[in-house]
Parts: structure tokens; C-alpha cells; sequence
């Protein structure tokens, strides 16, 4: 009896470790998408995938696990590199959608590498790395933010526009609540760079924010063109 109560007591402990494992460690995502022609103008160190130039639409930046206090985990699971192999019907749709525009990885699988392996795998309890972009695609489609601005009349053509409706526009669009970020020009302006915008713990439904970064944008914004 005494043996039989021993070995219940570790298996009741193992499955409380396997249970502690396997639950989430993160309270919401940001997705964040940016503006190609404020990184470019900024940065100045801009290169086009091996696609050619992509449309003038705001790339996918990241789907970033956060917590309610504002800290981002990081470094989560070292031990699950990306593997381009498990994305393989994702690739076109990734190479539209999440460009990247920082030299040398002008094919995306380094900007890619990049994003699953500092945020990606901090989500593993809920995405594997093919459902962590999946979901990041399938938001894009979902936020339109190209569209929602530009059906407020709030185009990409270097003009200034008002932070707020910027925000209004994407609020009313979406139904929740940006974040706008800002690059400064070597003038001096506030650009449009990149906009968060906060999902639930499955990766799947937007949610009004519970946390904003940190930063702050001019009351003008410029959306330079691209």
C-alpha cells in the first residue's frame, strides 16, 4: 500500500510539472506592423527582397508574447531554431505580407529566423512556428491597415496628418484601440513608422490593449510615400 501510495504521489507530481510546463507564459500579443517607406527614408540602409520592391503596404514586424506589466519575454527556447522547412506553403504569402527591407536578408529567412526565435518561441505553449506566422498573416488580413487609412482619406504620399486621426481611423475601422510609433526624420519630422495593435493569448482575436509601450509621436505625423 505504502509503494502503491508513492508512486501515485510522483505521478500526481509529474503531471503538475507537465501541466506548469505547458501553460502560457505571456498575457497578450502586440502585433506589430510597419510602414516600408518610413523605415526606408529613416534608416537609409534600405534593400527589397529578392521578389522586387513589395507593394506599398505596411509588413508584418512581429507577433510579440507580452505581459500585462509591460515586459516582453525573450529568449524563450534557444533549443527550437527556425526551420524554413515547416513554413514551406506559407513562403509566397510571407514574402508579400512580411518583407523584409533591412539588408543583406533580402529573401525574408533572416528577418524570419529573426522574429521566431526572439518572439516566436516565447508563444510555443500555444503556436508552433508554423502557426506562429499563420496567425500573423491571418491578422494582416483582419487589421487592413493600408485600407482604413486610406478610406479616411489619409494616403501615403508624404502629407501630414494628425496623430489623432491616424488613431481614429484605425480605431473605427478595427473597433479597438492603436498604438502609433513614430521614426524622426533628419529634419526633424515625425513619420508614421509602426503600429501595434494587441491580440488575445490564442493569436487569433484583436483586443483593446491591456499595456502601450513606451514612446510618443509628434501631434503631425508624416506618411511618407513609398
Amino acid at each position: 500500500m505504502k509503494t502503491h501510495s508513492s508512486l501515485l504521489i510522483k505521478l500526481l507530481v509529474a503531471l503538475s510539472l507537465s501541466l506548469l510546463c505547458a501553460s502560457q507564459d505571456f498575457d497578450f500579443f502586440y502585433f506589430v506592423q510597419q510602414w516600408p517607406g518610413s523605415y526606408c527614408d529613416t534608416k537609409q540602409s534600405c534593400c527589397y527582397p529578392t521578389t522586387g520592391k513589395p507593394a506599398a503596404d505596411f509588413g508584418i514586424h512581429g507577433l510579440w508574447p507580452n505581459y500585462n506589466n509591460g515586459n516582453y519575454p525573450s529568449n524563450c527556447d534557444s533549443g527550437n531554431p527556425f526551420n524554413q522547412n515547416k513554413i514551406s506553403d506559407l513562403r509566397s504569402s510571407m514574402e508579400k505580407n512580411w518583407p523584409t527591407l533591412a539588408c543583406p536578408s533580402g529573401n525574408g529567412l533572416t528577418f524570419w529566423s529573426h522574429e521566431w526565435e526572439k518572439h516566436g518561441t516565447c508563444s510555443e505553449s500555444i503556436l508552433d512556428q508554423h502557426g506562429y506566422f499563420e496567425a500573423a498573416l491571418d491578422l494582416k488580413k483582419q487589421a487592413n491597415l493600408l485600407q482604413a487609412l486610406q478610406s479616411s482619406g489619409i494616403q501615403p504620399n508624404g502629407g501630414t496628418y494628425s496623430l489623432s486621426s491616424i488613431r481614429s481611423a484605425i480605431q473605427g475601422a478595427i473597433g479597438y484601440t492603436p498604438w502609433i510609433e513614430c521614426n524622426t526624420d533628419e529634419s526633424g519630422n515625425s513619420q508614421l513608422y509602426q503600429i501595434y495593435l494587441c491580440v488575445d493569448t490564442s493569436g487569433s482575436n484583436l483586443i483593446e490593449c491591456p499595456v502601450f509601450p513606451s514612446g510618443k509621436c509628434g501631434s503631425e505625423i508624416e506618411f511618407p510615400s513609398f
